[in-house]
């Protein structure tokens, strides 16, 4: 696997994942992610593991999309535990990952639900 940069904060982990999508690279997505992560996505799904997670990138990707950088909501932080959130720019629900501070003091994602609606919709 190529060397990637790292996010060495947890805010870090949104601006990467948008330059890597947009870029088409599904493996540095993946990278963004601990081995054993859980992505709450397609919707109503899980995919588990980095490995299902890169496969699932190199589907979405293959149809082009566009990722716009979102202004993420403020991180709460306990530890070696982070909540990440970034309520999306069309204004329907939000975005919200658990990440964790890994050995070399970079972080990853640990559980990820990239699209919920607020209750009622």
């Amino acid at each position: 696997m190529p060397e990637y940069e790292k996010a060495m904060r947890p805010e870090d982990i949104t601006r990467l994942f948008v330059a890597r999508s947009n870029a088409g690279d599904a493996a540095g997505v993946a990278a963004l992610y601990e081995e054993d992560a859980v992505l709450a996505y397609p919707p109503g799904e899980l995919t588990v593991g980095r490995e299902a997670i890169r496969v699932l990138w190199e589907k979405v990707l293959a149809h082009r999309p566009r990722f716009e950088p979102e202004q993420p909501l403020p991180t709460l932080v306990s530890g070696d535990i982070a909540l990440t959130s970034t309520p999306p720019k069309d204004g329907t629900g939000a975005r919200a990952q658990v990440v964790r501070r890994q050995s070399d003091g970079s972080w990853l994602r640990l559980l990820d639900q990239p699209e919920f609606a607020p209750p009622g919709r």
